[in-house]
């Protein structure tokens, strides 16, 4: 039996850390007012992932609901530490120094702005408001394993800012973090490897 990856989604139980991977892609947290409480707002660039996003943060304790571009959280208290760590005092977006890019994220960014490209790769798309968090993100892509491509929008039919996943080395360290597609999703847009490099 394959032995499991200690970054893989799987490796251990899920926690409200894991929807740091929403921030990767367009996904914002916000605080609101003394800064006590904070909630996410995630635009969703690709149609039809709403009910498998809210299963996967329920199963955090956490509620997504439409809102009026994507899912959006009530404001809670437990999520001011992700606000914290992932927005500068003035509200700007940020990648923390020590953030470690790990399976549980990814699934959520996969499933929040993931999506195969035209050539085999896969696509994690970026916040295209804030292109200061790429370079951090390739960085973190690449000590896990996933040396990524950056994309300008429109590349290999990327609709906005991405990084792109190709390779069989890279695809199938991809599918090792990310584990199966989530319930409630179409599997021809989860990452796949099949044993052949992308072009």
């Amino acid at each position: 039996m394959p032995q499991m990856s200690l970054f893989s989604a799987e490796a251990r139980p899920a926690g409200l850390t894991d929807l740091a991977g929403l921030l990767c892609g367009p996904g914002r947290i916000e605080r609101f007012g003394a800064g006590d409480t904070a909630r996410f707002d995630v635009p969703l660039p690709i149609e039809g992932r709403e009910t498998a996003l809210a299963a996967l943060a329920a199963a955090r304790g956490v509620t997504l609901a439409p809102g009026a571009s994507g899912m959006r959280s009530a404001f809670r208290r437990d999520l001011v530490p992700l606000a914290r760590a992932w927005c500068t005092p003035e509200g700007r977006k940020q990648i923390p120094p020590d953030f470690q890019l790990d399976g549980a994220a990814l699934r959520l960014w996969a499933l929040a702005a993931g999506t195969p490209d035209l050539r085999g790769g896969y696509l994690l798309l970026l916040d295209p408001q804030a292109s200061w968090t790429h370079g951090p993100l390739i960085a973190a892509a690449t000590r896990a394993g996933l040396p990524p491509a950056r994309l300008a929008p429109g590349e290999h039919g990327a609709p906005g800012p991405a990084l792109r996943l190709h390779g069989a080395r890279r695809l199938a360290r991809l599918v090792e973090l990310v584990g199966p597609a989530p319930r409630m999703t179409n599997p021809a847009d989860w990452p796949r490897y099949r044993g052949r490099p992308a072009a």
